[in-house]
Parts: structure tokens; C-alpha cells; sequence
């Protein structure tokens, strides 16, 4: 299943169903899990290490040791889930000491021109779509999806079901469950769509809704707006998962939309 034209060190761990195409080059502290594929002109590199049934295009390059000058030589690696796509020419960057690894979870789409820098998080189902790039230590929970040319500032986090407008530029973080669209970047409303295709209830996306005109629309700061959520919702994941999401904030949230932004003010 491995090319004769491909370069493969002989330490790599490779499944013996594992499929490697001409050209494609694997370093030698490479794990790759059985089913997967890597195609021509890809690159993995040492710390690599590739789950089950994935898919690698022509001019990837995972594994590369991270653009940051705080980088040492020290030892981290990238993880990528099962059943996952790296369209062409996707970089993932290896961690740093920070937290010593970069990862991707399982049945993620990477499409062309992605960039991943060292240390992100990125959870299950998540789509990321062609030239977005992710600054280091972002982290996006699953089935986040995250549009086109969209700019990821470092340590931001973009909460479980969020979807992302394209062109954006992300400062804040979003939380769960919601749109994060315009310029500059604001709340636009409930997933609903998205998160009617994964199986909510109308109910449950009609309480979200009224969560979320709680912390954006009745004037009330995060602290008041989350002791009304407490006192008026009752505890269950999804109402849970946002109030710890906002508490747990290191960057703030991003804002509510305000028809009197002028378009293009910073955020």
C-alpha cells in the first residue's frame, strides 16, 4: 500500500492498511492509523500522529514545528482524530511548551489553505473551511464551523454548534449554540438551523434564544445577566454550558449587535 516512489522512514508506525501515494514524504516519529491515506506531495513530519481512516491531500504539511519564536526544539507533537480530511495545502503546526501539543478531533474537514498554529484545540465535527487561519492556542469545541477567510486572533475560544460568518475577524470569544457575523464581529442570532440539523428541539432553541436576549438584549452587564439566567432558567447542559462558558472567559465575549456600529469600527 505504500508507493515506491514515496519516501517512508523506516521508524514510522505505519497500519499495514494505510495507503501513502508517490511523493508523499513521512518522517520517522509518525503514527499513522489504519485505513488512512495520505496522497501525493503531502508532507508528515516528526510528532505526527494520524488516526483511522483520514484523508491527507497533495501539499499538506502536518507537523511542522510552530512559527513562534518562544520555540526551543522541545519535544510536542499533533494529534488528528479518526475520519478526518485535510484538504490541500492545510498546515497544522506542532505545540509549544504551552501545552505541548496541537489537536484535531474526529470527522473534522479541513479544506484548502487552513492554517493551524501551534497548540489549538480543535473538538469533533468541526468544519473549517478554506483560508481561514488560526492564530496559537485558539480552541474551537465541537461542531463549530468556521467560514471562509475567517482571521482567528491567539487564545480565543469558539464555542460548541457556533458558526462563523466568512471574512470575519475573531477577537472574542463566542459562545455556544449562536451566529457570530458583520464588522465588526457580533452576535446575529441562534444557530437554529444548525443546531435543528443535529437533533434540538424547537423548545430547546427557543430557550436558547431567550438565554441569549437575557445576556445580549435586556441592558444587563455579564454578572447581572448571568444571575438572571440562573434565576429564571432551569440547570440543564446547554444553559449550563454557556454560563460556564462566559464565566470561564479569558479574552471576554464577543458583542451583541448594535445598529448604530458603523461598520469597520475595532471590537
Amino acid at each position: 500500500m505504500i508507493h515506491q516512489l514515496a519516501y517512508v522512514h523506516p521508524d514510522a508506525q505505519i497500519d499495514a492498511n494505510v495507503t501513502i501515494d508517490p511523493f508523499a514524504c513521512i518522517s520517522g516519529d509518525v503514527v499513522i492509523g489504519e485505513g488512512t491515506r495520505v496522497l501525493s506531495h503531502a508532507v508528515v513530519m516528526d510528532g505526527a500522529r494520524i488516526g483511522k481512516n483520514c484523508m491527507i491531500f497533495p501539499g499538506a504539511v502536518v507537523a511542522g514545528i510552530p512559527q513562534d519564536l518562544k520555540f526551543d526544539g522541545e519535544y510536542t507533537t499533533v494529534e488528528i482524530g479518526d475520519n478526518t480530511t485535510i484538504r490541500e495545502c492545510v498546515t497544522v503546526n506542532r505545540g509549544t511548551k504551552a501545552k505541548s501539543k496541537t489537536s484535531v478531533g474526529n470527522n473534522c474537514l479541513l479544506m484548502a489553505y487552513v492554517h493551524i498554529a501551534h497548540d489549538c484545540r480543535i473538538g469533533n465535527n468541526c468544519i473549517i473551511v478554506s483560508h481561514v487561519g488560526l492564530a496559537g492556542e485558539v480552541e474551537a469545541d465541537d461542531w463549530a464551523i468556521i467560514s471562509g477567510g475567517v482571521l482567528v486572533h491567539q487564545f480565543v475560544r469558539i464555542g460548541k454548534h457556533v458558526i462563523v460568518a466568512g471574512g470575519s475577524k475573531v477577537r472574542k470569544d463566542i459562545p455556544p449554540y449562536v451566529k457570530a457575523g458583520r464588522d465588526p464581529l457580533a452576535y446575529v442570532g441562534v444557530n437554529s438551523v444548525g443546531l435543528r440539523r443535529r437533533g434540538f428541539t424547537n423548545e430547546k432553541i427557543y430557550e436558547l434564544q431567550d438565554i441569549y436576549r437575557a445576556l445580549y438584549q435586556k441592558n444587563l452587564n455579564h454578572g447581572e445577566a448571568m444571575k438572571f439566567i440562573e434565576e429564571n432558567f432551569p440547570p440543564n447542559p446547554e444553559r449550563d454550558e454557556i454560563l460556564g462558558f462566559v464565566r470561564n472567559s479569558k479574552r471576554g465575549i464577543m458583542k451583541g449587535y448594535n445598529a448604530n456600529t458603523v461598520e469597520g469600527d475595532d471590537d
